[in-house]
């Protein structure tokens, strides 16, 4: 069968409002530092208000959008599964995908579009406050088994994990991938989410697929290691569900298995200012790379190199013109 895209992702959509606040705001306001925390309009809407740091402009994100925009950025071709609202920001949204080379073609549906307020401390930590709206009831209607059969790659966004029709969509989705012999990768998303829904991300990967995407805290927590195990003896347990991983490692870089060898990336020493969005970069770099027939090594070294650039700037995306000169100068 033809292959129309290179990758079919999924996940939520989201318009990402990144401020700069203190933690002192964030412990007045009871928010829990340096993880992701669902919240109901009202208590976006009251943060939003009591905000004492600077916005910056909203973008069309959540951790699978900005994962497929990096992979577009590059030169992938893709698509995009996901639920917006019949409101300004839902046809923004989809409107900025398209602009960013993504193909996604859902109907608008009742209900508002979902935010995100990513809070950034001086530390360069994300703290989410996130309001799903219409993603809430992302099912297997945003399904699209005709552009998922003519994919080289299916990729599931972990954050997915919380709503239990979003669930049977990847499940399904799952299903058909590994009836047409198509590579899936999923990411971890979250410390939080993978300590909450640890089970059912085991119920996804009872059969293992071929690339976990997570950082560091989330492999110790998914395979319930303590810190006297060593980061190449947590890869071993998660090999039970995966065939392969990449873990990313802060300023440590990232530690890779391609399922004979293992990999130690390093990354370039950089002063972050924000880490929001790094981890979804690595990700779309990396299966670029192996999409284009990169080594594991090299598709990590171009993953590590496009997020330590990310990380000194704010807001979760890089410039294709960046993206792309740095991408022609690990490459030459």
């Amino acid at each position: 069968m033809t292959k129309n895209y290179n990758l079919y992702s999924m996940g939520n959509a989201l318009l990402d409002f990144e401020i700069e606040a203190t933690e002192d705001f964030l412990k007045e306001m009871e928010v829990e530092k340096g993880i992701m925390t669902l919240v109901d309009e009202p208590r976006q809407n009251l943060l939003t208000s009591k905000v004492n740091g600077h916005i910056h402009s909203r973008t069309c994100g959540g951790s699978a959008a900005n994962t497929t925009i990096a992979f577009s950025q590059l030169g992938g071709s893709s698509y995009y599964s996901c639920k917006v609202g019949d409101d300004e920001s839902g046809k923004y949204y989809l409107d900025a995908l398209k602009e960013n080379g993504v193909d996604c073609k859902i109907e608008y549906n009742k209900g508002v579009s979902g935010k995100c307020l990513v809070f950034v401390t001086p530390d360069a930590d994300r703290t989410m406050n996130t309001f799903l709206g219409a993603s809430a009831t992302y099912g297997t209607s945003q399904l699209n088994e005709e552009a998922l059969k003519s994919s080289s790659n299916l990729y599931v966004e972990g954050y997915l994990v919380t709503n239990p029709d979003a669930c049977i969509a990847v499940e399904d989705s799952m299903k058909i991938a590994f009836s047409q012999n198509i590579p899936i990768s999923i990411t971890f998303s979250d410390p939080f989410i993978v300590g909450a829904f640890k089970e059912q991300f085991k119920k996804w990967l009872v059969k293992p697929v071929d690339l976990i995407f997570c950082n560091e805290e989330e492999a110790y927590s998914f395979t319930e290691s303590g810190t006297d195990i060593s980061i190449e003896e947590v890869g071993q347990k998660l090999l039970k569900y995966s065939n392969r991983f990449a873990i990313t490692r802060g300023e440590k870089g990232a530690y890779l298995f391609d399922g004979t060898s293992e990999f130690n990336i390093e990354t370039t020493q950089v002063k972050p200012v924000d880490s929001n969005g790094a981890g979804d970069l690595f990700a779309g770099a990396f299966l670029w790379g192996i999409n284009n027939e990169l080594s594991f090594e090299k598709s990590g070294i171009l993953a590590t190199r496009l997020a330590s650039l990310l990380v000194t700037k704010y807001g979760a995306r890089l410039e294709k013109n960046e993206v792309l000169k740095l991408k022609k100068e690990i490459l030459k």
